[in-house]
């Protein structure tokens, strides 16, 4: 049956059509529901109590809450135009039940939507609410009104809190309305959104961790290729307590030499699962067992309290093999040790091999007090004649230019300790112009430096590029990126995490590159070191 011959469907009493049919519904569209057979259907939308033209509370209600909507002009040679229009929420005012309006910003300069409307007054309007499914359409004609013509009606439709420059305005007298239904709106969600639907888990979370909780003992931890056993536990300080770990059948343990480190499982704070680096302190002539003494600061993220709190006997961690950035050079120079606080625990196994080989050295151990001495009893009577202790509370100090001075010219210096001692060593050696090559070091953290900055790194062979915050590595923000690169110890020693540098200016702040890697072969140990400029080009 032809549309001539379709038979309208009697209308009923107090029945009138729906404002957006009697627009829409052109003598072609009305052929086209014909012809694919949804006619009949389509003339319900026709004959409606209600001409869906005037605003409801309703549409009031969700126009409010919109900040964004597209709108479709008609130009002069019948091409449609459709723009995205945004602004602050409920920047599309309601006037009253026959009027919208809104400010319109200066952007796009070509004034397509304008140009159209100065020739062809009638417009669309679609209003998305993705997040719950929600479409609005709007049909009106537009007034365009500048502010030296009506500056009462800008002043009604601007937004005191939005800093955008308004050229003109436009009032939309509504001619139809209707409202789609949600088949083919794919469900998208603000930031603000997000933040409503999770706001009851946030506070469920705070309660949980404000809730003292009883720790469940753990047996087992990590992931590492070397399975290690919590053979017993020491409290060599009030703050240091050292672990001896062993194969979990007493097989021997993997060879190490001193100033090699463990990295061994821990959980954080924030519950994320990592890993901590710590020196072997025991005699590594030993086969049978592995210590490690661990400094607790609850200041920190939370690695060594872990430590503390949950390594207990029988434990088994599952560690990464020993390695070894902090090794004595294999000749017969004399050494002088030189060790502050819990930066004894590499340097007592170099103490001990020292000793062994019957090379000549000596060890000068400074700590805060006798207390807070770790393994000292032991070092002073293992070492007698070879070690000088000094308690900062008993006014002793670590004269450093009578030290070094005072040492043969071929000796090599091993330090390790705060940031503050390893420095001070570097200071007076430069002042004594002893060569650099000499003094050896390794730092538990990432050297001080003055106030970090934000910057971007551009990685060429991933094609990204990734904003570094000022409180964040680049090697977090890389690896939180995931991106996969190399790193083990986290603060500039070892030279795992050194990539090649392609643009752009560095700071370095590590000890493991020498002059040679860092300006001719332009590479960066990109867990401590930062940008001088602006950004950095980096071969990842």
């Amino acid at each position: 049956m032809s549309y001539d011959q379709a038979k309208p469907l009697p209308l009923k009493e107090n029945t009138m059509p729906r404002a957006f049919a009697a627009i829409t519904f052109t003598d072609s569209v009305k052929a086209a529901q014909t012809r694919y057979h949804s006619r009949e259907g389509n003339q319900g939308f026709e004959l409606a109590e209600d001409s869906r033209s005037e605003n409801t509370v309703r549409e009031a209600d969700f126009i409010a809450e919109r900040d964004s909507f597209y709108m479709a002009t008609v130009n002069e040679n019948g091409w449609p135009y459709v723009q995205h229009r945004g602004g602050p929420k409920g920047f599309l005012k309601v006037i009253d039940e026959h009027t919208l309006g809104f400010a319109d910003f200066r952007g796009n300069v070509q004034y397509l939507s304008v140009g159209n409307l100065n020739a062809n007054d009638k417009i669309s309007i679609i209003l998305m609410d993705y997040a719950n499914r929600r479409r609005l359409k709007i049909w009106g004609r537009v007034r365009i009104v500048h502010e030296i013509d009506e500056p009462a009606v800008i002043a009604a439709l601007e937004d005191p809190a939005y800093r955008a420059r308004i050229e003109r305005a436009m009032v939309i007298t509504v001619e139809a309305w209707d409202w789609n239904c949600p088949q083919h709106i794919t469900p998208r969600y603000t930031d603000a959104d997000i933040e409503q639907l999770i706001a009851p888990l946030q506070s469920e979370l705070a309660a949980l961790r404000a809730k003292p909780q009883a720790a469940e003992p753990l047996d087992r931890l990590g992931s590492g290729e070397l399975a290690l056993v919590i053979s017993g536990v020491r409290q060599l300080t009030p703050q240091i307590r050292a672990f001896e770990l062993r194969h979990p059948t007493g097989a021997d343990l993997p060879p190490v030499t001193a100033g090699s480190h463990l990295k061994v499982p821990v959980k954080l704070k924030n519950g994320q699962d990592s890993v901590r680096n710590y020196s072997i302190a025991s005699n590594p002539a030993r086969r049978d067992i592995y210590e490690i003494a661990v400094l607790r600061q609850d200041d920190g993220d939370g690695g060594s309290a872990f430590v503390h709190q949950h390594y207990q006997l029988g434990m088994t961690l599952h560690c990464s093999t020993p390695k070894n950035d902090f090794a004595l050079n294999d000749n017969a120079a004399p050494v002088l040790l030189i060790a502050g606080g819990i930066g004894i625990t590499p340097i007592k196994a170099m103490a001990q091999q020292l000793k062994a080989q019957g090379r000549t050295f000596a060890l000068h151990y400074a700590a805060r007090s006798r207390r807070d001495m770790a393994y000292g009893d032991r070092l002073q009577r293992d070492l007698a004649g070879q070690i000088t202790t000094y308690f900062s509370d008993e006014g002793d100090a670590l004269k450093l230019p009578k030290l070094l001075s005072e040492m043969e010219n071929t000796t090599e210096v091993y330090v390790c300790g705060p940031s503050g001692l390893i420095s001070a060593v570097q200071d007076t050696a430069s002042q004594l112009q002893i060569d650099p090559a000499r003094i050896h070091f390794e730092r538990f953290a990432a050297a001080p430096h003055g106030k970090n900055r934000a910057f971007e790194v551009v990685l060429r062979r991933s094609q990204r590029i990734i904003p570094i915050a000022a409180d964040q590595t680049v090697l977090a923000a890389v690896q939180a990126a995931g991106v996969d690169t190399l790193s083990d110890c986290g603060v500039g020693n070892c030279g795992t995490c050194a990539v090649k540098v392609l643009d752009g200016e560095v700071e370095h702040r590590d000890s493991a590159l020498n002059q040679n890697e860092r300006e001719r072969a332009g590479l960066m140990c990109i867990c401590v070191s930062r940008a001088k400029s602006a950004r950095l080009e980096l071969d990842l």
